[in-house]
């Protein structure tokens, strides 16, 4: 069985039930596949990072096959903070977030299963074969100041591999969910100096493990999802918080991944 989320951000669960941690969100137009069903939930993997996690059955729209097969071809993707989706069945407005999906879309139009939409908004179809630096910084500060939040993926509210990952796919780069996920990817620098705006800089606990990533911008600065997303000095030692004066994260590998 498969599905597409057919709301303006839906959560998702570690654990089949309200209460569990919320471990990452679907935006509107995000398919996925179902690998299960109990009472009133669906554990599913996403089609974009391949993540396993629980959402509630109230909360998708099934999908065919083939509608399945056709949402993996580059779709358009929303480019704005907010804009309005048009539901003509429903005929009423919801909101859409930077980064949904906006399948099939043409001359303003588009369905899905027999559910037809209007969205006049703006928009982009990521290639991933011009994929440009600068524009990726451009898109990381449009989220700029928003709050942070665990497992969230939208202006408001994000985390920082959420904040990463919209960025690239926004460009037709797939980055996977989670940080140490991420840090498995591209070709490891030996000095912050080596590094260019748009590479990803990863940071570690204690315990070494990859708990932190943002994206490297010029003059030794990075913005990252901490509080809120916001933009710190970056050295070889991490993170120097420009507010508190002190560093906040130990800096363990920069990558370039494109």
């Amino acid at each position: 069985m498969f599905g597409i989320c057919n709301q303006s951000i839906v959560p998702c669960r570690k654990e089949a039930a309200h209460r569990s941690e919320m471990v990452t969100q679907l935006l509107f137009g995000e398919h996925f596949t179902i690998l299960s069903e109990t009472e009133g939930w669906l554990q599913i993997r996403t089609a974009f990072d391949e993540y396993d996690c629980w959402i509630s059955n109230k909360q998708f729209l099934p999908v065919k096959r083939d509608t399945f097969k056709a949402l993996e071809d580059h779709q358009p993707l929303s480019t704005e903070p907010v804009q309005l989706l048009y539901d003509k069945g429903q005929d009423t407005f919801f909101p859409l977030v930077i980064g949904s999906t906006i399948p099939f879309l043409k001359n303003k139009r588009f369905s899905l299963e027999n559910h037809d939409f209007e969205f006049s908004g703006e928009y982009v179809v990521p290639d991933e074969k011009h994929i440009d630096r600068k524009k990726i910084i451009s898109t990381a500060f449009i989220f700029l100041n928003a709050p942070y939040l665990w497992g969230g993926r939208s202006p408001f509210g994000i985390d920082c591999s959420g904040f990463t990952q919209l960025a690239y796919k926004l460009h037709g780069f797939k980055l996977p969910r989670d940080a140490h996920q991420q840090a498995g990817l591209g070709l490891s620098l030996s000095f912050v100096e080596e590094a260019q705006p748009g590479d990803l800089a990863f940071f570690d606990n204690e315990e070494g493990k990859i708990i932190h990533v943002g994206i490297v911008l010029e003059d030794h600065k990075i913005i990252h999802a901490a509080g809120k997303v916001r933009v710190d000095k970056l050295d070889h030692y991490g993170i120097f918080n420009l507010d508190t004066k002190k560093y906040s994260h130990h800096l363990r590998v920069i990558k370039k991944i494109l």
